[in-house]
């Protein structure tokens, strides 16, 4: 990357181009007011309240007028004033948002403001931005769409009119992402769960994914996967009950935190409130208290298929990406303060056998303190060197930082997964923690018979079954590999009289632990197969007169347009390596 591209010059350029959008906007609406414009991962937006709402159409216009502003080159100009001073000049300029933004400023304790003017747009802003409007690409930049807002993400506020763009250093850069665009919109899991009957949506339950039977064998095959890979590793599996007391959220710090995105029950008598869980420590932490632990037990690997429940936003769901209900791949490991080190090298271990198979490349970051954190500043500085360190010596220096982006709890390791079209998907995360285990009074018998706080690891590795099902439908494009497939082949008689044949052929591979299907319907011969390969199946297996005197297939692999006859067994013993070695 250049000095040019540096994701803090990418981030200047992209929230000056948000300037210059706002500039074409007051160009066509001058009546109009302002939001805010930040920039984003490959782009920008600005929230806009506009005396009518946006079209499609209305996209092409304002990029016409950004290239006029670009191409006239005017200086973004930084000037500093009074709070006072600067809410006189929004409320003249009727901007209500910008005052109410200036208002909330005074109540952090500001005094002096920075605005940034670029040709006839005068916007409240801290920069930093661009010397000139000159220096964005015009040739390297979109809008890209028009979606609703509301203001400040409070749905009792007002819906705005938000517009997207994406913005790059050069012309490639632009055309590479839109490509990126256009593959992406093909491999939309929606669709494609939709085309192969994986998985619906219903009214009935907002934002929680019904699994139809194939995509539920996709669910268990993950699950089941998972479930075997921690063997290695002596994890030992719990259940836990997905509502408790509100009282047990109080203790351990998640009421502050997610409170807004609970669901609640009250009982029957309404003496008493429980919560459908957010998160799956607590119940952990129960099941870890039941019993006196001296310093031999450790460490205790805790894995627990969790089922969580959060309240989002309609706005926010999304497919299987952003859902209400979901089953993290949640693991909470205990363990005395000397074994951090090995510990988190052995879930890291765990990271690298599970996304193995995937084939998708993935690059570690320690996330750190954030604002919010709960604790003594001490605890989390040394937990946050101890993590460097494990990163150093696993990685080099080929790992990534994220500022304040840790648990409110405990810093963390985090995992962003790669997909086939380089889209990236943070997924793993591996989060110390000495916070929640003094919260509830968790203790230990040492060596030297004294009573010790053990130090607690929160680790997920897909993420959820469900999200981490939505990337591999993206990443796949639904062509699953064949251990993953909800059918692994598909078996076509030519005609009537092949159907006891295939039959028998179908019974056999069942019995060997193959999903096989017969489609003996009354289309042609070559409907099904043109229906076998939409359906995106790994082997379509055709038989007839031939096929049925030698005790054979003919195999047509996915993908592939030559077909090979093979006998049963041989196929059998094919099939069973590719699933086993889950290539």
């Amino acid at each position: 990357m250049s000095e040019k591209t540096t994701p803090e010059n990418l981030e200047i350029l992209r929230h000056s181009a948000a300037h210059v959008l706002a500039a074409a906007v007051l160009e066509m609406f001058p009546e109009a007011k302002f939001a805010m414009g930040p920039a984003i991962e490959n782009g920008f937006y600005y929230d806009f309240d506009l005396p009518r709402t946006l079209i499609p159409e209305d996209l092409p216009i304002l990029e016409e007028k950004m290239r006029v502003i670009i191409k006239a080159d005017h200086k973004f100009e930084r000037a500093e004033m009074t709070v006072g001073n600067a809410i006189e000049d929004f409320q003249r300029a009727g901007q209500d948002y910008k005052v109410e933004i200036i208002e909330d400023l005074i109540k952090a304790g500001e005094g002096v403001v920075s605005v940034y003017k670029t040709g006839a747009f005068v916007d409240l802003c801290r920069g930093p931005h661009l010397d000139s409007t000159g220096e964005i690409r015009s040739d390297a930049l979109k809008l890209t769409k028009i979606s609703g807002a509301y203001w400040k993400g409070d749905e009792k506020n007002k819906m705005l009119q938000r517009i997207y763009g994406v913005a790059f250093a050069a012309k490639a850069e632009l055309k590479d992402y839109l490509h990126m665009l256009e593959e992406a919109e093909k491999r939309d899991h929606r669709k494609i769960g939709k085309e192969l009957d994986l998985f619906s949506f219903h009214d009935v339950a907002p934002g929680i994914p019904f699994f139809h039977p194939k995509g539920a064998v996709i669910f268990n095959e993950l699950k089941n996967f998972w479930m075997e890979a921690q063997k290695e590793f002596a994890y030992d599996t719990i259940l836990c009950p997905s509502m408790l007391d509100v009282s047990i959220w109080k203790k351990s710090g998640h009421w502050d935190h997610y409170k807004d995105d609970m669901y609640f029950v009250t009982s029957l008598e309404g003496d008493k409130q429980f919560a459908l869980r957010p998160m799956d420590c607590p119940g952990a932490i129960m099941i870890y208290n039941s019993s006196m632990k001296s310093y031999r037990d450790f460490p205790l690997r805790y894995a627990e298929p969790g089922l969580i429940t959060r309240h989002e936003k309609s706005g926010q769901l999304g497919g299987l990406f952003r859902v209400q209900q979901f089953t993290q791949d949640d693991a909470h490991i205990f363990i005395r303060p000397d074994q951090v080190e090995e510990e988190i090298k052995n879930v890291v271990k765990l990271v690298d056998k599970i996304y193995k198979p995937f084939g998708l490349e993935y690059k570690a970051y320690l996330s750190t303190r954030p604002d919010d954190f709960m604790g003594d500043i001490a605890v989390w500085d040394k937990a946050e060197i101890d993590l460097k360190k494990i990163l150093g010596e696993l990685y080099g220096e080929n790992y990534g930082l994220k500022e304040k982006d840790g648990a409110f709890y405990g810093p963390k390791i985090d995992f962003q997964l790669k997909d086939a079209i380089g889209r990236t998907w943070q997924c793993a995360t591996i989060q110390l923690d000495f916070q929640m285990p003094l919260k509830f009074d968790c203790s230990y018998i040492d060596a030297d018979g004294q009573a010790k706080t053990p130090v607690l690891i929160h680790r997920t590795i897909m993420g959820s079954f469900e999200r981490f099902m939505g990337i591999l439908i993206e990443h796949y494009a639904g062509a699953f590999p064949t251990w993953l497939s909800p059918v692994q082949a598909v078996i076509l008689p030519v005609s009537e009289k092949f159907k006891d044949y295939a039959k028998e052929v179908e019974m056999r591979f069942i019995a060997s632990g193959i999903r096989a299907k017969i489609d003996d319907s009354d289309e042609s011969l070559g409907k099904r197969i043109r229906t076998a390969a939409k359906q995106k199946v790994p082997y379509i297996l055709v038989m007839g007169e031939k096929e049925a005197a030698d005790n054979s297939v003919s195999v047509r692999t996915r993908g592939e347009e030559n077909q090979e006859t093979m006998k049963i067994e041989e196929f059998l013993e094919k099939i069973k390596k590719e699933i086993k070695e889950k290539k």
